[in-house]
Parts: structure tokens; sequence; C-alpha cells
């Protein structure tokens, strides 16, 4: 039992402003992924709602603590969605800062084709229409971006490819995405299914040393059980768009575990090193894909680097 209704949740949120009230559901969900929050940190606000963003309708969730020092605005992992990542939020609530985040198309309760995504641009979409949001809602500067895996990749495309923002803070990037591990084997795969299947199904690994997370996310209700070809497709596409990418003065803090059998890790840092101007790096042993939801020991280490590069 879930607990929650996710489909009667997606129909009843209302559009994301400053005076939005949230449906009775969305008290449920937050009980049901541990981030309650504004019932754990005294008069923090909290609102869930939805932004339209192209063709999505995009879920977003902002926390706002008051007299907050600045604004942590959080992109999640493929496959992930906002409702796991509840120890970023809590450490960023406990700095003083307000959080923003949204399920990306595709993911938790946002719209769009479950997992996939026709160009990795859209993704772009939705980060700006989270900036727009974040000044909409009068969010503290610096803005300080944070992204697991993907939401890495979302990140690094926004540095390399965009204009950052003069509010523009910090990018936080955990075991970020460039290409995945195995990566050529994967391409060959794919081309060969491509005309013939539009997904295949979806295989589960211990991507983290805390086996209750493990265990949670194969019984989460807004996990997706297919990789969509699309999204391997659109992958494609994007690899090379970085990899050609002109450099960067900006030094991103970029945290990545030697243990992780997600992406192609070593590759990935060689990359990053080239593409930004001394980014920050901590490398932590035996630690694995999903940073995130690492045991917490990691987590705790972590979370001390980027507090001390962000202070």
């Amino acid at each position: 039992m879930t607990g929650f209704d996710p489909q009667a949740l997606r129909h009843s949120l209302p559009v994301l402003d400053a005076h939005s009230v949230d449906p009775e559901l969305a008290n449920t969900w937050r009980r049901f992924y541990q981030i309650d929050f504004a019932q754990q940190h005294a008069d923090v606000e909290c609102r869930l709602g939805v932004v339209e963003v192209g063709s999505y309708r995009i879920a977003m969730q902002v926390w706002r603590p008051p007299q907050a020092l600045a604004t942590l605005i959080v992109l999640h992992g493929y496959y992930d969605h906002m409702g796991l990542y509840g120890h970023v939020y809590d450490w960023a609530l406990k700095q003083g800062y307000a959080v923003l985040c949204c399920d990306l198309p595709g993911h938790g309760l946002s719209s769009g084709a479950i997992a996939s995504i026709n160009s990795f641009q859209e993704y772009q979409q939705v980060l700006q229409a989270l900036l727009s949001k974040a000044g909409q809602l009068q969010l503290p500067k610096p803005w300080h971006l944070l992204g697991q895996s993907t939401g890495g990749a979302i990140a690094l495309d926004y540095l390399l490819a965009q204009q950052p923002l003069t509010e523009f803070g910090q990018t936080i990037l955990l075991a970020p995405l460039v290409r995945p591990r195995a990566w050529q084997q994967s391409k060959l795969l794919y081309q060969l299914l491509k005309p013939f299947r539009s997904s295949v199904p979806r295989r589960f690994s211990d991507n983290s040393n805390d086996p209750a997370f493990v265990e949670f996310v194969r019984n989460d209700p807004l996990q997706a059980q297919v990789l969509p070809t699309a999204w391997v497709g659109a992958l494609a596409q994007w690899i090379p768009h970085i990899e050609q990418a002109k450099r960067s003065q900006r030094s991103p803090i970029i945290v990545q575990g030697d243990a992780d059998m997600t992406v192609d890790w070593q590759y990935n840092l060689n990359v990053l090193t080239e593409k930004f101007s001394e980014p920050r790096i901590l490398l932590l042993p035996e630690a694995r894909h999903h940073l995130v939801n690492e045991q917490q020991s990691i987590r705790e280490q972590y979370f001390k680097f980027i507090g001390e590069q962000l202070n």
C-alpha cells in the first residue's frame, strides 16, 4: 500500500505560486517519502504545485524558511523524483537555504512519456522554468544548483551552453552523467533495438551502500519499469554536444564515488576537468552512484565538503 494515489495527486495539483494551497493528498505524499519538513523545521513554508513547460505539466515544490540565506535548486537523476531527495533538502534547510525542486518530464508527478524525453534540450527548458519560478517566488539569492547524475548533466549543460544568470551561485554535481558505463555497447544495442522496440525492461541495480534505500526503490510506486529507446537516443545526441562544448571559466563542485557502476566516471571526470576551470573534486572511496541516498557516513563526508566550498 502506498498510502497515496499518484494519479489523483497529479490531477489535484494547483498552479504553483506564492499563494497556492496544497491539496490534502500532498501531505500524504510527503509523509510517505518522509519529506514533510514543514512539520520538522519551525516556520518553514512549503508548497507543491505544477508549472506549464512546453507540452509538460511539471510538478515543483518549494520550501522556504524564514530569513533564508540563499536557495538550493535541485535536479534529480534518471528514474528518480523529488520524493527521494529528503537528505539533500534536510541538509539545505539546516544551512538556512530555501529549496526549489521539480520532477523532470516523465518522472514522479510530472507529465510526459514514462522515463523518456525527445531531446535533452527539453531538460534545459525545465531548468529555465525553475529559474523563472525562483524569481517569481522571490527566493533569496544566490541560487545554488545541485544535480545528481542526469540532473548533473542538465546543470553542466547549462554552465557550458547557456549564459548563467547573475543570480547564479555555485553548481554542485553529484556523480554527474557525461556518458554511462559501457556506453559503446549500449549504443550498439540501441541501434539494433530501435527499429523494433520502443523500450526494454529496466534492470534495477544496487546503486547505493544503503540497503534500505535499494529495497525501497524496488517497491516505490513512482518508479518506471522500462528503459525507453527514445531516451537513449536523446542521450546519444547530447553526449557529442557536451564533448564539443567550449571551456567554461566556472569551477563547479564535483562529488564522485569510485565504486560507481552506472556512469563511466573516470572518463566523465576527465571531460569535466577539461571543460571547467579548476573544478573542485571530491572522490569518495567505496561510494556508489546514488550519492543522494548513500549510507550516512558517505553523505556526511560530501555534505561537509560542499558546505566548506559554499562558505
